[in-house]
């Protein structure tokens, strides 16, 4: 089967075209970044790397991303023989814990869910109608990144409110559910039995704790907002802080979200730069960048330590993600202090970025896995009408 993947985030739309079957090969990847702001680029590649675009493009929202590469595949026939596309869909809410078709009720449904996730959800469902209207002839999957930590004991989904919010849904959901998918299947065998920690550090950034393959606990909640500190995401607040924003800041709901969503984080602590690289390198000479390391350290090395209060020990750290597999620096500095726990990094291995990085003598091993979210939509697809 030839099968589409499409991946929307906030301010990106990712693409992969895979053919499934015995093997899985990728014909194209790429991305439309950016979005919303003045300059956004459409990049794509073939199966073998080659740059096929790299262009700035008018992209003020999700249509409007989705529709550049729509007609970039139309003009290249790369839609020729499509049988299916998959989504990732960043909410399912308490019901959904396995993908599913995209059927008009099941859209409706998820546009009603809106209100809980009104940063990703309704660029996401945009995604899915204007491709069901390009191709009405192919089928068209849902894959859920809220599905994998349907498996929270009811303890670690339980938000302590009142019955009558969280029967109205208000609970611990977890997020980045097709990144610890592919992780888990990439380790195979070697997740059975094993307590394991996944740290999917990127621009978006949380931990799972993972057991017999299954997600006992995670940090994010009930949105993307909650949890370790991101690029431009505060991470967990006191939820005093927005009812004082709310009643002596004279904020409203619209700006309070806007400020914990795209100006908080690493932006926001190091009044500088949003990309953890550029704040590696200015570290040196600015306080506040050196600053916005270290409490994104800080918090990911002390979220290992409840992760693995919760699992009772551990066998595996796993590092993925954009920051997790490409910057040794930060995955030293949260391992550093951890000894109690049994990690031991290997200097040159981390340096080099090699499969395990930790020491021989480490109790625990300590893994870099390049994940692959479009290859995991690719997949669930395939199992469901392949």
């Amino acid at each position: 089967m030839r099968i589409l993947a499409m991946n929307s985030g906030s301010s990106s739309l990712k693409f992969g075209l895979y053919e499934m079957g015995p093997a899985e090969d990728r014909l194209l990847s790429g991305s439309v970044s950016g979005i919303g702001l003045a300059t956004s680029v459409f990049r794509a590649k073939d199966g073998k790397g080659r740059l096929l675009a790299d262009r700035s493009v008018t992209v003020t929202d999700s249509r409007d991303a989705v529709n550049t590469l729509l007609v970039w595949l139309e003009e290249g026939n790369s839609r020729r023989g499509l049988d299916a596309v998959g989504y990732r869909m960043v909410h399912g809410g308490p019901r959904y814990r396995e993908p599913c078709r995209a059927t008009p009720e099941l859209m409706q449904e998820l546009e009603a869910l809106s209100p809980i996730d009104p940063e990703h959800l309704p660029a996401a469902v945009a995604v899915v109608n204007a491709c069901r209207r390009a191709y009405p002839d192919v089928e068209h999957v849902l894959c859920f990144d809220t599905a994998f930590h349907r498996t929270l004991p009811s303890v670690a989904q339980t938000i302590a409110l009142p019955q009558s919010l969280r029967d109205e849904g208000i609970l611990r959901y977890g997020f980045h559910g097709l990144s610890y998918e592919f992780v888990c299947e990439q380790l195979g065998s070697d997740a059975s039995g094993a307590r394991i920690i996944i740290a999917h550090l990127g621009n978006g950034a949380s931990m799972a704790a993972v057991k017999d393959g299954r997600s006992i606990e995670t940090t994010m909640g009930f949105s993307p907002t909650g949890g370790l500190v991101m690029s431009t995401r505060s991470g967990d607040l006191d939820p005093a802080v927005v009812l004082y924003l709310l009643r002596h800041k004279g904020m409203s709901p619209d700006q309070i979200n806007e400020m914990v969503n795209r100006q908080s984080g690493l932006l926001g602590v190091s009044g500088l730069s949003s990309d953890m690289q550029q704040l590696l390198e200015k570290a040196h000479e600015s306080s506040h960048a050196a600053l916005a390391v270290e409490l994104f350290c800080y918090q990911a090395r002390k979220s290992v330590g409840a992760l693995s209060a919760v699992l009772g020990g551990l066998d595996r750290l796993l590092f993925t993600g954009g920051i997790g597999e490409n910057a040794p620096p930060i995955r030293e500095r949260i391992c550093s202090d951890l000894g109690f726990l049994g990690i031991h990094l290997d200097a040159e291995r981390n340096s080099a970025g090699v499969a395990v990085i930790s020491a021989d003598d480490s109790a625990v091993t300590v893994q870099v896995v390049k994940t692959n979210e479009e290859l995991m939509i690719a997949r669930h697809t395939f199992r469901l009408v392949g």
